[in-house]
């Protein structure tokens, strides 16, 4: 048998030590394992790797044999471009980044308005100390003054379109009305009017009562009967809706009383709520509806149905506590899941003293069934159950519902 020069055996001629195979290919197209790998023997182990000080940088000019006698006997140390009939992974660059939008006249206008100091202080030894040095020294705002500033702001911004706020309980002396007129109260002397606050209980309710009088007894049940006169948009005046609401002089807003007369029979209906609410709509921005008690009654119905937002009223005691509970799930049963963030929760203490473990317990259960929970201490000018007077309300009260207020036209 012939020998091949140089090799002293019967064996095929070897490639040269410093040849090298290119490294394996990765990525989608990869063959498996032990399959025509470039660089790995038949039964899928890779052959050691090259000697130190070999160059390795070149592919072998010989080709390549399923026996594992031709293969090469080193491992590469670096991945090479894969054999033509193989593609590679593709290569993967960073987006540049986006170039940044040049501010607008709106932009600077809102970046003005947000970093504009708001003025030096006019509460505490802040102010005192302002006016004491007539001005030449001037603190800024502490904590709580510039947090009213803000709360106030909030309260007056402007909507899309008019807004309406559903104040409910289905338990009767959960104070759902003096809630109604509170917020009308802080709503309105704050926003500068705009405002009604509108009694849609089925039968009859008491925001009339508890609300300043006017010079007519007219309510919505007059006012549905005589709708006609607002048909036309272009002749219809808010001076003609004056006849029916009640102005609350100085903390500028409206009432539209429900029903007062005992001769009267029937119950307001979904459609009579739509006719009255899209009136309102017309000449106001903010509706404050008060309801009553009775979730299975059409205009209670309505009115959720048409609320921007639901206010929950609740005293601390543990009957009201539960009936708001009920009627969060009899919304979220009838399809309301968005509860979460459509609606508030006021919690007024009924009285100077009250359960304060069961305050805790309230609060934190209406915490996870609503946007948050506002607490409104105890006024004897709120429960006294007579016309409310609204230059009688403590400044705790005040503090206390513009914070709600703030948060309601937040959430509007």
């Amino acid at each position: 048998m012939t020998q091949d020069v140089g090799n002293g055996s019967n064996q095929p001629p070897q490639r040269p030590m410093w040849e090298v195979q290119p490294g394996p290919v990765t990525g989608p197209f990869s063959p498996p394992p032990g399959e025509g790998r470039p660089g790995a023997r038949a039964d899928g182990q890779p052959h050691p790797g090259p000697q130190q000080g070999y160059p390795d940088q070149h592919p072998s000019p010989y080709p390549q044999h399923a026996d594992p006698q031709h293969q090469s006997q080193h491992q590469p140390q670096h991945q090479h471009q894969p054999p033509a009939g193989q593609h590679a992974a593709p290569t993967t660059y960073a987006e540049p980044p986006a170039p940044e939008r040049p501010m607008t006249a709106q932009d600077f206008l809102q970046h003005r308005h947000r970093t504009i100091d708001i003025g030096p202080a006019t509460w505490g030894w802040r102010g005192w100390l302002r006016r004491l040095t007539l001005g030449l020294v001037a603190p800024k705002m502490g904590r709580a003054e510039r947090e009213y500033r803000e709360a106030r702001a909030t309260v007056q911004r402007s909507f899309s379109g008019p807004r309406t706020i559903v104040f409910a309980n289905p338990k009767g002396g959960a104070a759902k009305t003096t809630s109604v007129l509170a917020a009308g109260y802080t709503f309105g002397t704050i926003r500068g009017g705009g405002v009604v606050a509108w009694d849609n209980n089925e039968t009859r309710g008491t925001l009339g009562i508890r609300g300043e009088r006017a010079n007519h007894q007219n309510t919505t049940r007059e006012l549905l009967d005589d709708l006609q006169r607002f048909q036309d948009v272009y002749e219809s005046r808010i001076g003609d809706l004056g006849a029916f609401v009640r102005a609350q002089g100085d903390a500028h807003f409206d009432v539209l009383a429900s029903d007062e007369r005992a001769d009267v029979t029937g119950q307001i209906k979904a459609s009579d709520f739509g006719a009255v609410h899209r009136l309102l709509e017309r000449f106001y921005h903010l509706i404050l509806v008060d309801t009553g008690n009775n979730l299975r009654a059409e205009n209670w119905l309505a009115a959720a149905q048409t609320a921007d937002l639901i206010v929950v009223t609740c005293t601390v005691r543990e009957d009201t506590g539960y009936s708001g509970l009920w009627m969060l799930d009899a919304l979220e049963d009838a399809g309301h899941y968005d509860l979460k963030s459509k609606a508030i929760t006021v919690l007024a203490d009924p009285s100077s003293t009250v359960d304060t473990q069961l305050a805790k317990d309230l609060v934190e259960v209406y915490e996870q069934r609503t946007r948050a929970v506002f607490r409104i201490p105890y006024d004897p000018a709120l429960v006294a159950g007579s016309v409310i007077q609204y230059s009688q309300l403590s400044d705790s009260t005040r503090a206390a519902w513009l914070r709600a207020c703030a948060a309601m036209a937040a959430a509007l």
